[in-house]
């Protein structure tokens, strides 16, 4: 039995469009120079925290043969074997950099997703049904916004006990969703009165395919571009309450690194000014990257500025 063409030929189409697919958001990914840069740098610390602790060995306990009696290596400057000097104990400060990444940018990550979950499923079920659930949301979301919110967090965290990092991130989350709730909603109920969106409730398709077919495709780009400014600010929100010694310090981190540098005298002690230095140039310079990624989100998400790529 022969196998008709268009069956034949329909892996082969299947894979045109994958590659046509994959070159248009390549090409939109890289058209924005700033953009670019920014995934550039993101990858690096992802493979930085992943990959490097892999090739590099953790110096978790003090090294002794550093410390001995007339040998200058407690806050040693950085040199060709040490690229970002040696802490208060004699050990790596690059070993702690390239180890202690992962576990922060994994909680700002959960807390941003989280965050994002609940800010544009709460914003989108305001702005549909309108209505009480609309006054409740809303009104639940304008009282967290009135409540100062790295007060109201150090309380809580002094209050709360984590058991791990994922606390931490569910707390952020149900903190920091109404400021994204009320632009999903502002955006929702500008759709809702769109022909497309009118004549899915005509044919009563129900609110999860308006929401997901209808409504959120166009707002994706939105959703990805406040999602990343999300994580930035959680990863701000965490490292502060480690500086301050409030959330639990497992090393290696690198909020631990600034708490711990802070506590021996780095900030008024220009030889041990590394310590202090390479976490928070690492956490500036993922943060900028994360700001500067966002405008190639916006051209691969954006129909109207993916025109022409």
């Amino acid at each position: 039995m022969s196998i008709p063409a268009e069956v034949q030929l329909q892996p082969i189409g299947l894979f045109k469009r994958t590659r046509r697919g994959i070159g248009t958001t390549w090409r939109a990914l890289t058209r924005n120079r700033a953009g670019f840069i920014g995934f550039l740098g993101v990858t690096f610390f992802l493979l930085l925290t992943t990959v490097g602790p892999y090739f590099i060995e953790y110096e978790g306990s003090p090294r002794m043969d550093r410390l001995k009696p007339g040998a200058r290596t407690l806050f040693a400057a950085p040199s060709a074997e040490h690229p970002l000097g040696l802490d208060w104990q004699g050990r790596d400060v690059l070993s702690h950099i390239v180890h202690g990444g992962r576990g922060l940018i994994v909680t700002a990550v959960q807390a941003g997703l989280l965050t994002t979950l609940v800010a544009v499923g709460l914003g989108a079920a305001a702005g549909l049904l309108g209505g009480l659930a609309d006054q409740l949301i809303s009104a639940v979301g304008n009282f967290i916004l009135t409540v100062p919110q790295f007060p109201l967090l150090l309380v809580l965290a002094t209050i709360v006990t984590f058991e791990d990092k994922f606390g931490l991130a569910v707390l952020l989350s149900l903190l920091n969703w109404p400021t994204l709730m009320r632009a999903v909603r502002a955006q929702v109920m500008s759709l809702k009165s769109r022909d497309y969106v009118e004549a899915a409730f005509a044919l009563d398709l129900g609110l999860w395919h308006i929401t997901t077919r209808e409504v959120l495709p166009n707002m994706i780009s939105y959703i990805v571009v406040n999602m990343i400014f999300t994580i930035r600010s959680a990863m701000y929100s965490i490292v502060g309450l480690m500086f301050l010694g409030i959330v639990p310090l497992d090393e290696p981190d690198w909020g631990l690194m600034i708490f711990t540098g802070r506590q021996q005298g780095s900030l008024s002690n220009p030889e041990a000014s590394w310590m202090l230095l390479a976490p928070v140039m690492a956490i500036a310079l993922f943060q900028l990257s994360l700001v500067l990624f966002t405008r190639s989100l916006e051209e691969m998400f954006n129909p109207r500025l993916r025109q022409g790529v």
